[in-house]
């Protein structure tokens, strides 16, 4: 979403200001298990396989104009040699924004997308401390492409309604 300016910076006659500001930003909750010491598993056989996956949320606060936006991370690291768990570290991370000049219609993806992608290296610097704290490399996990999961979502939602328009036989 891109905002048209005028030569000085402002914004083009007739096309409305967007406005994005973080009010808060917030861990909700993270949980971090080291698995390798709970289990005493042998750290000469580790060969790391690391999976992350993303869900995001959005709600409208009380407050004109003022969003929660809410993104859950959940890290996986595995042993590839014998599917051993070696860390499972769960972080759901939460922004305030005062958002403005969006149009109505495009509000539900500039929340999911936009706000998501402008907490996102909070969330990167949070997981890589807690991993290195834990007794881990610190592990920068890649950037994430909320386009994708957006339109990811977008999908999943119409084949729910039209499996669930669907006559019972």
């Amino acid at each position: 979403m891109t905002e048209e300016t005028a030569g000085n910076g402002a914004a083009a006659p007739g096309q409305p200001q967007v406005r994005m500001q973080v009010l808060a930003q917030y861990v909700r909750d993270l949980s971090f298990e080291n698995v390798v010491v709970q289990k005493g598993i042998n750290a000469g056989d580790i060969q790391p396989d690391i999976q992350v996956s993303v869900s995001l949320d959005a709600r409208k606060r009380q407050a004109e104009g003022q969003f929660d936006v809410l993104t859950k991370y959940k890290v996986t690291s595995k042993n590839k040699t014998n599917g051993d768990v070696l860390f499972l570290l769960e972080l759901d991370y939460g922004g305030t924004l005062l958002i403005a000049g969006v149009p109505e219609d495009q509000l539900h993806p500039f929340l999911l997308i936009e706000a998501p992608r402008l907490l996102f290296p909070f969330v990167r610097r949070i997981i890589s401390d807690v991993t290195r704290d834990g007794g881990f490399p610190p592990l920068n996990i890649d950037n994430v492409d909320f386009v994708a999961l957006y339109r990811q979502e977008m999908v999943r939602r119409a084949q729910a309604q039209q499996a669930a328009a669907q006559p019972a036989n």
